[in-house]
């Protein structure tokens, strides 16, 4: 079970979390994208019920965590990728195993390469090796045909929460994503976004704020530096980060292994839970025992 959700301050911000498992057992900190809410609550408990004690957060200028304006942000890639170690040592209990998904997996390279003695092991999921913009030459880019779809949709009205919820659904069936279930996590995020909830969710649906985030110096380069074991996840079927950017990731880094969700698109859906739970318990110690 998840406790409440509660905010931690770090280096003067605060950030949001929720927790699952035993606050003794060795912590595996999940960084949304951008929200929490992008891990499912299934993953979460499944870690837990490994052994393991399970913080989720969200980046900031999204859900609990503070918010000033996501369409400047005032911070950077390596910024967000400080908060990350930060939170390790606020929350005790380090070296943790460190995921991110979507943009908090590039979030969590740069902290894994910047801050190497906060973290045990790395998942990334659903992400590429590059910042936001044009890939590199070798790496595919967003499927266009889907791109054009998504963005051909004219905007909801930010304050309504059903048709931010309906916005959701249908770019969820864009992308070969469950839209039932983006529908409910949509109505959730939306639920706990306090005060300035229109141009947050913008932020959170359309990653505006990492297409404003100065993310210098590149860091693809430097993945060979990366010692933890590491496991690199990825849906066969994602348009937005199509399956040669986790390719390339599990390359680069040394010893990683690719599990590739053959069912997937860009979410983790509920039938690859326990897949993912598994492969993420393996890579340091395995499932533990009370």
């Amino acid at each position: 079970m998840a406790t409440s959700d509660v905010r931690i301050h770090v280096h003067g911000i605060a950030l949001g979390i929720e927790s699952f498992g035993d606050p003794d057992a060795p912590l595996v900190l999940l960084a949304g994208g951008t929200t929490m809410l992008s891990w499912p609550d299934a993953l979460c408990e499944r870690l837990a019920a490994g052994g393991r004690r399970v913080v989720r957060y969200d980046l900031r200028d999204s859900g609990e965590s503070t918010t000033v304006d996501p369409l400047a942000p005032a911070y950077t890639l390596r910024g967000l990728a400080a908060d990350a170690a930060a939170l390790v040592h606020a929350l005790g209990g380090g070296p943790a195993h460190l995921a991110g998904i979507g943009v908090g997996g590039m979030v969590a390279q740069v902290a894994v390469l910047d801050h190497p003695g906060a973290f045990s092991a790395l998942t990334l999921v659903g992400t590429r090796p590059v910042a936001p913009g044009p890939p590199d030459e070798d790496l595919p880019d967003h499927d266009q045909e889907t791109m054009s779809r998504l963005f051909a949709r004219p905007m909801p009205d930010w304050a309504d929460r059903e048709a931010v919820a309906e916005f959701a659904a249908t770019g969820a069936r864009i992308r070969g994503d469950d839209p039932a279930a983006a529908r409910a996590t949509a109505e959730r995020i939306w639920d706990r976004t306090p005060g300035t909830a229109p141009p947050v969710q913008m932020a959170n649906h359309l990653g505006l704020v990492f297409s404003r985030l100065d993310c210098a110096p590149r860091w693809r380069e430097r993945l060979p530096e990366i010692d933890v074991p590491t496991l690199v996840v990825h849906g066969r079927h994602d348009r937005f980060f199509p399956v040669g950017n986790a390719e390339a990731l599990a390359r680069e880094i040394r010893g990683a292994r690719l599990l590739v969700l053959e069912g997937a698109a860009t979410a983790v859906p509920d039938a690859a839970v326990g897949e993912v739970a598994e492969a993420m318990l393996a890579l340091v110690g395995g499932p533990r025992t009370p």
